[in-house]
C-alpha cells in the first residue's frame, strides 16, 4: 500500500508532463508544418527509454497510459467519423470511387506481395502490414491544402473524397481483419479460406445488427436528440453529451464482438449526418486534445528500444511500398479525370500513413509477436513518422508550383 501511495505523485507527475508537453509540440510543430503526432510519438518513445533505463514506469502506471491511450484512440475515431462528409461523398461518389479503387488495391496487393514472398513475414503479419497500407491520413495534407485555399478546387474535393473512403474503408477491412485473425491462427496449417468465410458470414450478420442499431438511431432519434440537448444544456455540455452517446455505442460495438475503436467510428458518423451535430465539434475539441496525444504516446511507449535499432531497414523497404502503393494505385486512374497534374498531387497527398495505420498495427502487437512482432510494428511507426512529416513538405512546394483554383473562380 505504501509503494502504491509513493507510486502515485510520481506517475501524476509523468501524466502531468506529457499534457504539458503535447501542448508544446503540438503549437512548435505545427507552426513549421509538421503534423504534431510526430511529436506525440517521439515522446512516447523517450518515455520508454527513460524507463527501460531508470524503471520510472510501475505495471500500474503502464496501465494507466495504457487505459488513456484507449480513450484516445476511440475519441480519435468518433471525431474521424463526426467529420465525414458521407452525403457529399455519395454524390461524388462514382467520380472518387474509381481512384480510390486503384488507390487500395494497389497499395493494399503491393505491401501483401511484399511483406509474404519477399521479406518473408507470415500470412497473418502480412495481411495486418497490407490493410494498414490501405489507409490514408486525411488530416496530414489537407492542412497543407487548407493553406493555400486549394480545398474547394475541384482537385481538393476530389483528395477528400478519396482519403474519406480510404478511412472508412481502412475500418471496414480492419474490422474484418480483427475478426478473422485469432481463427487464422488456429488453422495455420490448413486451408485459410473456410476460416475466412465461416467468419466473414458471422461479421456480416453483426455487422448488418450493428448498422441497423446506429442507422435507426441516426435516422430517427439523432436530431431529436441533439434539438433536445441544446435546449437544455448550455455549451459545452451537449458536446459532451454526445459524446456520452458515442461512447455508449462503441460499448454495443464491443459487446458484439467489435473492437470499441471501431464502434467510435461508426458513432461519429451517426451525428456526421447532422449539420447541428457537426457545429458541436468546437466544444469537442478540449477533449480531443486531452485524450488523443496519449494514443500516441503509447505507442511510442510500445517501441522496442532493440527493434527500432533494426527497424530502418525493414522501415525502408516498406516505406517505398508505402509511397508507391499510393501514387501508383491514385495517380494513374486519376489522370484521366485531373489531368497529370492534378493526379501526381492526388497520389502524394494520400502518401501519409498515420491514425488508422497505427490503430490497426498497434492492435497486431497487442494480439502478440505471431501477429506483429516488434520489429515490424517499429518499422510501421518509421513510415508513419516519415511520410506524415516529408508529405506534406513536398505538397507545399507542389501547390505554390501548381496554384489549385477554387470551385466558381
Amino acid at each position: 500500500m505504501n509503494e502504491s501511495l509513493q507510486a502515485l505523485p510520481l506517475l501524476v507527475l509523468l501524466v502531468g508532463i506529457a499534457i504539458a508537453i503535447a501542448i508544446f509540440i503540438k503549437s512548435g510543430l505545427e507552426s513549421i508544418g509538421v503534423p504534431a503526432l510526430v511529436g506525440y510519438l517521439v515522446v512516447g518513445f523517450v518515455l520508454r527509454l527513460i524507463d527501460h533505463q531508470w524503471h520510472i514506469l510501475s505495471p500500474e502506471g503502464e496501465e494507466i497510459f495504457d487505459f488513456l491511450a484507449k480513450l484516445g484512440i476511440i475519441i480519435l475515431l468518433f471525431r474521424v467519423g463526426l467529420e465525414s462528409d458521407l452525403a457529399g461523398l455519395i454524390r461524388q461518389l462514382y467520380r472518387a470511387s474509381i481512384v480510390w479503387a486503384g488507390d487500395v488495391l494497389v497499395s493494399g496487393s503491393l505491401a501483401f506481395v511484399v511483406c509474404y514472398w519477399w521479406l518473408q513475414l507470415s500470412l497473418i503479419s502480412s495481411l495486418f502490414v497490407s490493410t494498414a497500407m490501405t489507409a490514408t491520413s486525411v488530416g496530414v495534407a489537407v492542412g497543407v491544402w487548407q493553406e493555400q485555399k486549394a480545398t474547394d478546387s475541384p482537385n481538393g474535393q476530389l483528395m477528400l473524397d478519396v482519403a474519406e473512403m480510404d478511412d472508412i474503408s481502412g475500418v471496414i477491412l480492419m474490422a474484418l481483419l480483427f475478426a478473422i485473425a485469432p481463427m487464422l491462427e488456429e488453422s495455420a496449417n490448413g486451408s485459410i479460406l473456410p476460416v475466412i468465410v465461416k467468419t466473414a458470414g458471422g461479421f456480416l450478420l453483426k455487422s448488418i445488427l450493428f448498422a441497423t442499431i446506429c442507422y435507426v438511431f441516426s435516422r430517427y432519434c439523432e436530431e431529436a436528440v441533439t434539438v433536445f440537448l441544446r435546449r437544455i444544456e448550455k455549451p459545452p455540455d451537449p458536446m459532451l453529451t454526445v459524446a456520452s452517446i458515442g461512447f455508449m455505442i462503441a460499448a454495443i460495438a464491443g459487446l458484439l464482438g467489435f473492437s470499441v475503436a471501431i464502434g467510435a467510428f461508426f458513432a461519429g458518423l451517426v451525428f456526421s449526418r447532422d449539420p447541428e451535430a457537426v457545429k458541436l465539434d468546437t466544444s469537442f475539441s478540449t477533449l480531443y486534445e486531452f485524450f488523443v496525444p496519449f494514443f500516441f504516446i503509447g505507442i511510442g511507449l510500445q517501441i522496442e528500444p532493440n527493434a527500432l535499432i533494426t527497424a530502418f531497414g525493414l522501415g525502408g523497404a516498406l516505406l517505398i511500398v508505402a509511397v508507391l502503393g499510393k501514387i501508383i494505385g491514385a495517380t494513374v486512374p486519376a489522370v484521366f479525370m485531373s489531368g497529370w497534374v492534378g493526379a501526381t498531387l492526388l497520389g502524394v497527398s494520400l502518401v501519409p500513413r498515420a491514425e488508422i495505420t497505427l490503430i490497426i498495427m498497434q492492435r497486431g502487437l497487442s494480439l502478440g509477436n505471431w501477429v506483429i512482432s516488434p520489429q515490424v510494428f517499429a518499422a510501421m511507426v518509421v513510415v508513419c513518422g516519415l511520410t506524415s512529416v516529408a508529405t506534406p513538405l513536398i505538397v507545399h512546394r507542389m501547390l505554390e508550383q501548381w496554384p489549385q483554383t477554387q470551385t466558381g473562380e
